[in-house]
């Protein structure tokens, strides 16, 4: 059994085969499923899918990209949204300095607000980082986030970023660039980092692993995560499936 942690079935992707989507997923061994809202349109999206189907579950929170955006009603808003048994997590949020639609100071603040929402509803965090390593670790550790801990989503640091993440109670999610031939760092860290800290993730419909690469990806592919990183860590792919399976669980608080 699998659990995709990341994924965005609620995206424009899926409109056309959402249900022919899942299917494919659960034929794989995709049992149960998170996923992620960021803006609006898509938090509303992942709260519809977590009635349709009961095992699917949900992530909310707001978008670095985004955090411009964010109104202190659309905060409220997912704290509201929050007390739905099936929302298991906050997030995505953190920084991203690749694009440059909000200011870095903009979504630092919108990132630390989200942590305290997070304490205040006893969830774990969704972080998205993307060429921010050094400020997404000091703003967690200056907002004491290890008190309700969380993942690394896409995890593309380095071994020491990683274990540093570890050491303030963060799992570390790898996805789809694992499998790249030349992927050297996420590689690396799926090789070196605990087991018991290792959760696996598609961020479908995005970063599809090989051979699919270049193409839009969905949850059925995260068996392909799991074999690599099996075959990296010279474990069989059944102990590997077990071990993240657990550490999702133990992680994100399914309702059974």
């Amino acid at each position: 059994m699998l659990i995709d942690t990341h994924v965005h079935l609620n995206a424009d992707q899926f409109d056309d085969d959402l249900q022919e989507t899942i299917d494919r997923a659960r034929t794989a061994g995709v049992k149960e499923m998170v996923v992620v809202g960021f803006d609006e349109k898509t938090i509303k999206r992942a709260m519809n899918l977590i009635e349709e189907d009961e095992q699917i579950y949900a992530a909310i929170g707001w978008h670095p990209v985004d955090a411009i955006d964010m109104t202190d009603e659309h905060l409220q808003w997912i704290e509201e949204l929050a007390k739905h048994p099936k929302v298991v997590a906050i997030g995505e949020m953190g920084l991203d300095y690749h694009w440059d639609k909000s200011p870095k100071d903009v979504q630092k603040e919108v990132f630390r607000k989200q942590i305290a929402l997070a304490k205040r509803v006893n969830l774990p965090i969704v972080i998205h980082n993307r060429d921010a390593d050094q400020d997404v670790v000091e703003l967690l550790e200056e907002e004491n986030a290890h008190e309700v801990g969380g993942v690394m989503h896409c995890f593309g640091g380095s071994v020491e970023i990683a274990e540093r993440c570890i050491r303030n109670n963060f799992y570390i999610g790898l996805g789809g660039p694992v499998t790249f031939k030349n992927a050297k760092r996420p590689k690396e860290v799926a090789k070196q980092i605990p087991l018991d800290r290792l959760i696996i993730e598609t961020d479908a419909p995005f970063l599809a692993p090989h051979p699919y690469r270049g193409k839009r990806n969905e949850p059925a592919y995260v068996r392909r995560v799991a074999e690599d990183i099996a075959d990296l860590r010279e474990m069989t792919f059944e102990e590997l499936c077990q071990k993240t399976t657990e550490n999702a669980k133990r992680l994100f608080t399914f309702s059974e």
